[in-house]
């Protein structure tokens, strides 16, 4: 079993194979990849199998069809009671024919995917991650797809596909002088991007400058960019350089850019296109060699419909985007940053924690992380805080999770406004994934426990999946 420990490869799996050549095969080519870090059982059939599922607990269950069907017994019927009693493991179907109806018997049965052989171990390892994340696996296969990726890169944490995309986009863009733009929630790491890419880039030994136009009133913004002169107000009695001069050589990280008034906007984008400024109250002109980096946590294309950002701007800046995928969708590196900041945390209050519960980590996995990385910084921070050390228990983690609670004594809101009615498909959608999380994944179960036929929820999800209403998809 997983637990919240930090463990870069930790995945357990059950092999059913009949061939002891191609068993061999096999479990080879996965501890090519994993080494140590995978333990793997092997049974022939599926009777044995079964018999080691009643007093062991795995990650995966990698079930060849050919000995599922040993015995004369349907594949259905085979699946079916392999994905009954496998508390949660992925079932994944193999064979060296991949024909599409064995595949489809195979999924509709209780499998969660299907897989022709040979099998190999970084393959394998990423189909692991990526049905983990589409099937809300709460033990977050995080398994080593990611071998010889920086598990921590300029700041960020985690090696999930999403991430490891943002970091290539980072690497690629980040010799040029183009301006990049920076969407995604708050909480997402906009400001570490913005970082990694002035240490990346050739402007490194520049300064890096960050101005939050969020955070600035906005009559005193115009001076924090661009300076004032001398006199140019009261209180201004010497020359001050602005966050643009003050970056020149380096880069400019304008956050929150989606709050500027709309007559600095114009005045921004005469700097971009002139690469010259003039401070407030002064009649000089200046050149200032920078690159700009911008953020923020709305829709801009919304901002320039809803005529708050000026589209000319828009199209100056949007040149290099980067998009930072939320924390729900990513939920393989949510331990690996949870085991990051205990480590952190406890070394700055000099106390001892061995890690999290195993169900600490399941609920960590499982939850939404409205507030990103920066909530679930807080939140291990708050428990290395409040507690002495050891092992974290849900306990503990739910003392210290204030979001959940609300507001000690608060009373429950009481709204008079009708509740929002969804569309059907949304409720049946929702209804089905609910079963599905219920049950670790499991199609089977889920049906079952809904009274429908698995096939029934197999053909949803691929119609959800077509025309991308799968909720918490990447």
């Amino acid at each position: 079993m997983r637990s919240g420990v930090s463990s870069a490869a930790d995945v357990s799996l059950l092999l059913i194979e009949a061939d002891a050549g191609a068993a061999r095969q096999t479990v080879a080519a996965i501890q090519n990849h994993w080494g140590e870090g995978a333990r793997i059982a092997h049974s022939e059939d599926t009777a044995r199998a079964l018999r080691v599922l009643r007093v062991e607990r795995f990650d995966v269950i990698l079930a060849d069809i050919s000995a599922i069907k040993a015995g004369d017994a349907a594949l259905e019927d085979g699946i079916s009671r392999l994905a009954q009693h496998a508390d949660g493991a992925l079932v994944i179907a193999l064979s060296d024919g991949a024909s599409v109806s064995s595949a489809v018997g195979a999924m509709q049965a209780g499998a969660h995917d299907f897989l022709a052989k040979p099998i190999g171990g970084p393959a394998l390892a990423a189909r692991l991650e990526e049905l983990g994340q589409r099937h809300g696996k709460a033990r977050a296969l995080a398994c080593d797809a990611a071998k010889g990726v920086e598990a921590d890169f300029e700041g960020f944490v985690g090696t999930s596909p999403q991430m490891r995309a943002v970091y290539d986009q980072i690497v690629r863009i980040a010799s040029s002088s183009a301006p990049v733009f920076i969407t995604g929630e708050s909480g997402t790491g906009k400001d570490v991007s913005a970082e990694a890419l002035h240490k990346r880039s050739p402007r490194a030994n520049g300064p890096f400058i960050a101005l939050n136009a969020g955070a600035i009133p906005r009559d005193l913004l115009e001076s924090e960019m661009f300076g004032a002169a001398k006199g140019a107000y009261t209180g201004a009695v010497q020359d001050r350089k602005g966050a643009v001069e003050l970056a020149d050589g380096g880069t400019l990280f304008l956050d929150e850019i989606g709050e500027m008034d709309l007559s600095l906007q114009s005045k921004l984008l005469r700097f971009l296109q002139t690469g010259t400024i003039t401070r407030v109250g002064d009649a000089k002109a200046r050149t200032v060699d920078v690159r700009i980096v911008c953020a923020t946590n709305r829709n801009p294309m919304q901002l320039v419909t809803d005529k708050k950002f000026r589209e000319d701007l828009f199209y100056r800046l949007h040149v290099l985007p980067i998009h930072l995928p939320p924390l729900r969708q990513r939920p393989a590196d949510i331990m690996t940053l949870a085991n990051c900041f205990l480590s952190r945390f406890a070394a700055e209050e000099n106390k001892q924690f061995s890690g999290f519960d195993s169900e600490v980590a399941d609920l960590f996995v499982a939850r939404e992380w409205p507030g990103n990385v920066r909530q679930l910084q807080n939140l291990v921070r708050r428990v290395v805080v409040m507690f002495d050390g050891g092992l974290v228990t849900p306990e503990m983690a739910n003392a210290a999770d204030i979001e959940a609670r609300g507001p000690i004594g608060a009373e429950p809101p009481v709204s008079s406004a009708m509740p929002a009615i969804l569309p059907m498909w949304q409720q049946e959608q929702r209804i089905i994934e609910d079963a599905l999380a219920a049950y670790g994944g499991n199609i089977a179960r889920a049906a079952a426990a809904l009274e429908i036929s698995p096939s029934t929820i197999y053909r949803k999800k691929l119609n959800w999946e077509r025309e991308g209403k799968l909720a918490g998809a990447a």
